[in-house]
C-alpha cells in the first residue's frame, strides 16, 4: 500500500504541474497525458492495445484498465493478454471461456523510475504543445493591436507579458524614438511578425510600422470598419510625422473631416499615442498629378512634370514655396515620395520676365572644381540657371556636397548673372 501511494502522489503532482496551462486546452491535455500512458504501457507490457487509459482532468488524476481474455488453464501462454480461468474464477466463479476480465492497474506497478520517466516526457510534450500554441495564437494576430505589460527593459529591447503570461519583444527598432517605458506600464503595439527558430517562438511588436497607424485609426473612425471610408496610403517617419491617404465611396461623407473629427476630436488620441507625431490626412486620387500636389501640402505647387518610365516628377513651385515642399529637414518631401512612390524634385520657377540666356556648368571649370560641377551634374543638373532654381538642400543632401561647398557655387553662379 505505501508503494501504490507514493505513485500515487507523484501522478497528482504530475497533474498539479501541468492543469493550470495557459495556451492548452482541456482535450488536448486529456489526449497527451493518454498518450504518454500508453506509451509507458507499451514499453512495459509490450502492447497498450488491451489497456483502457481514463483521465479525470478534473480531479487531477487517473485511472488504468487492464483487459485479459479467459482461457482454460492448459491453453493459457501470454500473462498480459490472458488469464486462466481458475484464476477468474477466483474473483467472479461465473466467468467462462472466452469471457473479459478487467482489472485496475494500481499505480505501483509503474515503479519509480518509469513514473519519473513519465513526468519528464509530459513536460517535454507540454513544452512542445505550448509552443505551438503560442505561435498559432499570436501568427493569426499578425497586423492586430495587442496591449502587454513591462516586464524588462533591455538596452535593444524591452520584454512584455500578456494576460496570459506570454513574453512579447517589442525591439527598440520597432519603438517610435521618444518612447519610455517603465516596468509595468501598458504598452500598446502592433503585432508585426512571428519568428519561430528551432520551433521557439519569439513574438516581434511594433509601434513604427504603418500598420500600427492604421490600426489605430480604425478603432478612432466608424466609418472606416463600416467600409465608408479606405486608407490608401500611408508614410511613417515615427514620432515625427506621418502622411495617411484616405477616400470615401460616399459623396456624402468627406474622408479627411471624418478622419480628423470635430476639432480633431478623433486624431488627438492617435497623435498623443505616437508621441505627437504630427499627422497630415489627405484626399486620394488616382489622378497622379493632383496626388502629387496634394501630397506636398501645404506647399502650393505650379506645374509638375512627370517621367513615368523613372517614376520621377518634377515639381515648380514659387520661391517662396519651396521650403514648405521640402519641410523642415527635408521630411515633407520625403513622405510625399513615400505616399506617392514617386522620386520628386523641387524647382524653382523662372520668372517669366527674367531673359538672361543660360550658361552650361563647364563654361564655369575655371572658377569650381571639376568633381564639384561633375557631382551637380550628376543628379541631373547641367546649367547655371537649373543649379540656381534648384534648392539648396537639395544641392547639398544628393549631389552630396558640403554646405559651403554649395554656398560658394550658388555665389559664383549668381555673381555672373548679377553681371
Amino acid at each position: 500500500m505505501a508503494k501504490k501511494k507514493e505513485g500515487t502522489i507523484s501522478l497528482i503532482d504530475t497533474f498539479a504541474e501541468f492543469k493550470e496551462l495557459k495556451n492548452i486546452d482541456k482535450t488536448t491535455m486529456v489526449s497527451v497525458l493518454e498518450e504518454s500512458f500508453r506509451n509507458v504501457i507499451a514499453k512495459m507490457f509490450g502492447t497498450d492495445e488491451n489497456y483502457d487509459v481514463i483521465v479525470n482532468p478534473d480531479k487531477g488524476d487517473l485511472e488504468i484498465y487492464q483487459n485479459r481474455k479467459v482461457v482454460a488453464d492448459e491453453e493459457f501462454t501470454n500473462s498480459n493478454m490472458e488469464i486462466k480461468l481458475s484464476d477468474a474464477r477466483q474473483i467472479d466463479a461465473s466467468y467462462e471461456i472466452g469471457e473479459e476480465v478487467t482489472d485496475e492497474v494500481p499505480y505501483s506497478k509503474f515503479g519509480r523510475r518509469l513514473i519519473l520517466t513519465l513526468r519528464q516526457t509530459l513536460a517535454s510534450k507540454i513544452l512542445e504543445l505550448e509552443k505551438d500554441s503560442l505561435y498559432n495564437k499570436y501568427i493569426d494576430k499578425v497586423g492586430t493591436v495587442v496591449s502587454a505589460e513591462v516586464y524588462q527593459v533591455w538596452k535593444k529591447e524591452i520584454l512584455l507579458e500578456d494576460d496570459d503570461k506570454n513574453e512579447l519583444f517589442l525591439p527598440k527598432a520597432e519603438q517610435i524614438p521618444s518612447d519610455f517605458f517603465r516596468k509595468g506600464e501598458t504598452v500598446r503595439a502592433v503585432v508585426a511578425r512571428v519568428e519561430n527558430t528551432n520551433n521557439n517562438p519569439k513574438i516581434i511588436l511594433s509601434r513604427t510600422s504603418p500598420v500600427f497607424l492604421q490600426r489605430l485609426f480604425e478603432a478612432e473612425v466608424p466609418e472606416i470598419i463600416d467600409g465608408l471610408i479606405t486608407i490608401k496610403k500611408i508614410a511613417r517617419i515615427p514620432g515625427e510625422r506621418a502622411k495617411i491617404a484616405v477616400e470615401s465611396y460616399d459623396d456624402r461623407i468627406d474622408p479627411v473631416g471624418a478622419c480628423v473629427g470635430v476639432k480633431g476630436s478623433r486624431i488627438h488620441g492617435i497623435v498623443r499615442e505616437l508621441r505627437n507625431e504630427n499627422i497630415d490626412v489627405i484626399n486620394y486620387t488616382s489622378n497622379l498629378q493632383l496626388f502629387i500636389q496634394r501630397s506636398l501640402s501645404p506647399a502650393k505647387i505650379s506645374s509638375i512634370v512627370l517621367h513615368e518610365d523613372e517614376r520621377k516628377a518634377e515639381v515648380y513651385l514659387k520661391p517662396e514655396e519651396v521650403s514648405l515642399a521640402i519641410g523642415k529637414g527635408g521630411m515633407n518631401i520625403k513622405l510625399a515620395s513615400m505616399l506617392t512612390e514617386y522620386t520628386i524634385d523641387v524647382f524653382r520657377e523662372l520668372d517669366s520676365d527674367v531673359q538672361d540666356e543660360d550658361i552650361y556648368l563647364d563654361e564655369f571649370r575655371d572658377e569650381i572644381d571639376d568633381w564639384v560641377i561633375d557631382a551637380i551634374k550628376s543628379i541631373g543638373l547641367d546649367t547655371a540657371k537649373a543649379v540656381l532654381n534648384a534648392p539648396r538642400e537639395m544641392l547639398v543632401e544628393k549631389a552630396d556636397l558640403e554646405e559651403s561647398t554649395v554656398d560658394n557655387v550658388l555665389k559664383i553662379l549668381r555673381a555672373e548673372f548679377e553681371e
